[in-house]
């Protein structure tokens, strides 16, 4: 009975909601009706009403008995007599104008006034039907009047006249009916309540066996795993939570760049939970109507009360949680529909286990309210995957696809550096596509890293032609970048130079590849060395061929980047020291940023920002002149073969023959410098050791036997320097925290 009773209201409302529905559509039809019907009118009388002579019915009957009519037609519809003259009759109108009728050649009845300038006009005379039409046709008959109305019928009766009158109506109204479904049936809503439920969520409901996403198909975010884990575990267990007096946080906020996972992640919490998963994107709130965006938040939140434990997911919610800003005028639809979606959200119970997830990319113009404790109480971070990270993506987006042997999945990740689990979903894609171009049943390694450089630099550009001073100066200027980059100590290795035009703009390009996982904290060293390498193509420009290209444009706005974010944000100037002249404004998204200071400041700005690239460019310009030697075998080499590795320059500089490095994509930098590619890649944070003081290696027994100079050492933990030497631990270390 306490079910039945329970079931009552929600069924009464829905027969409400129905009939409403159904009056309001009933009433749009009989609107329209009326409409289409005195347009109809209107557009019948409007042609008649120019040219027509209205006649009083004694008048018509004279004209009759006086032998003046030659015929007369019946006009059913608005119940009039259409009268025709005969031949010479003289109508006088009102002004005083006398008409005389004739025929012209074509049989059509014509009005002259006899002026020699006047022009024939057509004129209808009618008059009102009074009497029935069997006593107007006997009429007729008696005074000679055989030129009747031949399509004349009888009059039908009421109810056909009834019927034809309905008609429109009922069309109408069948034609928005069959509207109104299609569009229910394409947004997944049912019935002709709320005209085509507008109000209705366009909540697609997923059940674990339709997503079939685990944490298994998620890699890459090991930590975001770990803060949801803790969600599956309740909606599994909740008894364990509720015991204690725990509350599960209401609502978790997926924040991070475009194309790490994060609906992806949502969903496999789902699949994990085996729970019901309502997907719903922010824009579905907002439309045209005020207040249908509020109705669609109740009516998901309704819905998801009723499968409870579900997982409810709001994918850009930016589009809804703005900021309630009225100084530059707010907009009502949306900011009802955050209103309502903050009432719901302290409405609905948490122990019955629904959980809100929501992702978005823009974290910095979400109302307040929207994330304070009680609704929002998470905010989890699906950031760049790190070298580790990548590796494990890697290897779930290559599970399907048929590698060959020599494939180092490691050596991707590391050249990948940067890239989120989209680019490289992209990137196994491109290799896959390309192997099956090139004739091949397995995808190879050099498959895999073309398909990295067709992202980054686009593909050949097979049919262009360049001069020879062209092709010359093109090589000039990516060596001199791959030449900085070598001489630099804080640089990148150089991993391939070409000088072969692609369909992204550049003429050429010079591939830097890091050899090792490099987090987000660089040296002011490191960032001064990333400018110079950027200048290298234009000081061989200037050095060499005394001359400048607009080939440097990209290379130019690069490194004034980096220059600006040094002076403005990292606070690496002489000139401002420790000063915040910008803050960021979208971290997730382009990076940009913006002024937080005077003009006058800025000004200022630009001249310490021009005095950084300055000291670079000279840096630049002293390895060219340098280097010129070296570089002009190297331009030689690559005029010839067009396109080569890092290795192969190097070989070039020593003396060596570059014919015999026969691996390909092998950088400037040996791999025994870098990092070893043998064995399983942990994530970074794991092999960090942070200590306070220095640790002595125990003393050796006297009697120990002295270990030859071949043999292999013991690796150490301490950190390890460019040149193999082991840094001492100053007094005023800031390595005080043990992580343990």
């Amino acid at each position: 009975m306490d079910q039945n009773n329970k079931k009552n209201p929600r069924s009464n409302g829905g027969k409400n909601n129905n009939w409403r529905g159904l009056v309001s559509l009933i009433s749009w039809a009989l609107l329209l009706t009326v409409i289409v019907s005195l347009a109809t009118s209107y557009m019948g009388s409007t042609g008649r009403s120019a040219s027509s002579v209205a006649l009083e019915y004694g008048e018509y009957r004279d004209m009759v008995t006086g032998g003046d009519v030659q015929s007369v037609d019946f006009d059913n519809e608005e119940d009039l007599l259409l009268i025709t003259p005969v031949d010479g009759y003289v109508y006088t109108a009102a002004d005083g104008t006398s008409y005389t009728k004739s025929t012209d050649d074509k049989g059509n009845a014509v009005y002259t006034t006899g002026k020699a300038d006047s022009k024939p006009v057509s004129l209808q005379f009618f008059t009102v039907k009074v009497e029935s039409n069997d006593a107007i046709i006997a009429f007729l008959t008696e005074y000679g009047v055989h030129d009747i109305d031949q399509e004349y019928k009888p009059q039908m009766g009421f109810f056909t006249a009834l019927l034809l009158n309905m008609a429109p109506f009922f069309i109408i109204m069948a034609v928005m009916m069959l509207v109104m479904n299609i569009a229910a049936k394409k947004s997944g809503m049912g019935g002709i309540g709320g005209i085509g439920g507008v109000g209705k969520a366009n909540a697609k409901v997923y059940m674990e066996k339709q997503t079939g996403v685990t944490f298994a198909d998620v890699a890459g975010q090991d930590e975001a795993k770990e803060s949801l884990t803790e969600i599956i575990d309740f909606l599994h267990n909740p008894g364990r939570y509720t015991e204690i007096g725990a509350k599960l946080p209401k609502g978790a906020l997926l924040v991070g760049p475009p194309g790490t996972g994060k609906t992806l992640l949502a969903k496999a919490v789902a699949g994990e939970a085996n729970v019901p998963f309502f997907s719903i994107s922010g824009s579905d709130f907002v439309e045209m109507f005020v207040g249908v965006g509020a109705s669609r938040v109740r009516d998901l939140f309704k819905e998801a009360s009723k499968v409870a434990p579900c997982i409810v997911f709001i994918d850009e919610i930016d589009t809804i949680g703005k900021s309630r800003d009225s100084r530059m005028g707010g907009n009502d639809e949306r900011e009802q529909t955050l209103n309502q979606l903050l009432a719901e959200m302290d409405g609905f119970d948490p122990t019955k286990g629904i959980i809100l997830l929501a992702a978005t990319n823009r974290p910095e113009v979400l109302d307040q309210a929207l994330l304070r404790p009680g609704r929002f109480d998470r905010r989890i971070i699906i950031d760049r995957p790190n070298l580790a990270g990548r590796l494990a993506t890697l290897q779930v987006h290559t599970r399907n696809i048929k590698l060959a042997e020599d494939v180092n999945l490691k050596k991707v990740a590391l050249a990948t550096a940067g890239c989120v689990g989209a680019d490289l979903a992209n990137l196994v894609n491109e290799a896959a596509l390309r192997a099956v171009r090139k004739g091949r049943k397995l995808v190879t390694q050099e498959d895999l890293l073309a398909a990295f450089e067709l992202v980054i630099a686009g593909t050949e550009k097979k049919g262009s032609v360049l001069t020879e001073f062209e092709k010359k100066l093109v090589a000039y200027h990516e060596v001199g970048h791959a030449m900085v980059a070598y001489k630099q100590k804080n640089s990148e290795p150089v991993q391939k130079i070409t000088i072969v035009p692609h369909t992204q703009g550049s003429l050429g390009y010079t591939l830097l590849m890091p050899e090792e996982d490099k987090t987000e904290l660089r040296t002011r060293d490191e960032l001064m060395a990333k400018i110079a390498v950027s200048m290298g193509g234009r000081a061989a420009e200037e050095v060499v061929l005394n001359t400048m290209t607009n080939g440097a444009s990209q290379d130019i706005q690069d490194a004034t980047n980096v220059a600006r974010n040094m002076v403005a944000m990292f606070g690496m100037s002489d000139q401002f020291g420790m000063m915040a002249l910008a803050s960021r404004r979208n971290q997730y998204l382009d990076g940009g940023y913006g002024m937080d200071c005077a003009q006058d400041t800025a000004a200022q700005m630009d001249k310490a920002v021009k005095e950084i690239l300055d000291e670079c460019y000279r840096q630049a310009v002293e390895t060219i002149r340098e280097c010129r030697e070296d570089m002009d075998k190297v331009v030689a080499y690559l005029l010839e073969k067009e396109t080569i590795t890092g290795a192969e320059m190097v070989a070039i500089i020593e003396g060596r023959d570059p014919e015999l490095v026969d691996e390909a994509y092998a950088s400037t930098r040996s791999q025994e410098e870098g990092r070893a590619l043998t064995g399983d890649i942990e994530p970074a944070a794991r092999k960090v050791h942070m200590i306070s003081q220095k640790i002595e290696a125990p003393a050796e027994p006297a009697d120990a036997p002295q270990e030859s100079a071949d043999a292999p050492q013991e690796p150490t933990d301490a950190p390890q320097e460019p040149d193999g030497h082991t840094p001492e631990q100053s007094a005023d270390s800031p390595d005080e925290h043990h992580p343990e």
